[in-house]
């Protein structure tokens, strides 16, 4: 059973609300609306503005109470932008130079069955890193996944970028099915939490489906001040807000 009180639910998007890239599904946007009317909801992803739109919906920021891409370094909330904090203001221009060249040097000494085009994305809060490259194909980023399950190609790569970059203050965290994200310690996705917990909730519940150690939704996860459950899919997310709410 719900908490009683004022309460949130925040939702990962990848794997929770949509499957990985897809867009959502009529049925569980129209399931989402009408738990609004129960409950306050919000997303939280590492992706951009512009893919969360992609997903969930031109009109997201009107679907949701809170929406929260890279993060929650970039905020909406009863759709208006609240602030945009940026990476290379934290970081500095030299460090963030040293770690984009260092992981395309990486990158080309990796053989794998495919390559495509932009295998690094800036964005505001964060660096994106895929080694296939975020230009391929929906079966080629089914390929490459089943190939990382087997190899662990971006667990290989994101330990060796721990060694490499050591005491400055950087994260890196597995999310998706294509790459990982870099940003500065602090920046993961409990960051959202400072713009909510000041709004008087008593629980705020968090889903995702990356909540294990190294996993992107793993501190959001394990932080006390969220409730947190763990998902494999939408259907999952759908079932547990039936058992929680209704």
């Amino acid at each position: 059973m719900a908490a009683s009180g004022p309460a949130l639910c925040l939702f990962d998007v990848d794997g929770t609300l949509t499957a990985p890239r897809q867009k959502i599904t009529k049925d569980m946007d129209c399931f989402l609306q009408k738990l609004r009317q129960k409950i306050k909801i919000g997303v939280v992803g590492g992706s951009d503005f512009e893919k969360v739109q992609e997903q969930l919906g031109d009109d997201v920021i009107k679907k949701y109470d809170y929406v929260f891409p890279e993060n929650g370094l970039v905020a909406y909330r009863d759709g208006k932008l609240l602030c945009k904090q940026n990476i290379q203001g934290h970081l500095g221009e030299a460090l963030i130079q040293d770690l984009i060249n260092y992981c395309l040097s990486y990158i080309a000494k990796i053989k794998l069955p495919k390559k495509r085009g932009t295998f690094i994305e800036f964005r505001n809060g964060m660096l994106n890193v895929s080694p296939i490259g975020r230009s391929c194909s929906q079966e080629e980023r089914i390929e490459f996944y089943e190939l990382d399950l087997k190899e662990n190609i971006r667990q290989k790569f994101v330990e060796d970028l721990r060694k490499e970059f050591a005491g400055k203050g950087l994260t890196f965290s597995i999310g998706g099915q294509i790459s990982f994200d870099v940003f500065p310690d602090g920046w993961d996705k409990r960051y959202c939490l400072g713009h909510v917990e000041k709004d008087g909730y008593k629980t705020i519940y968090f889903f995702g489906d990356k909540t294990m150690p190294g996993g992107n939704d793993h501190e959001i996860f394990t932080d006390p001040r969220t409730v947190g459950y763990t998902v494999a899919a939408p259907e999952d997310t759908r079932r547990i807000c039936e058992e929680l709410f209704y």
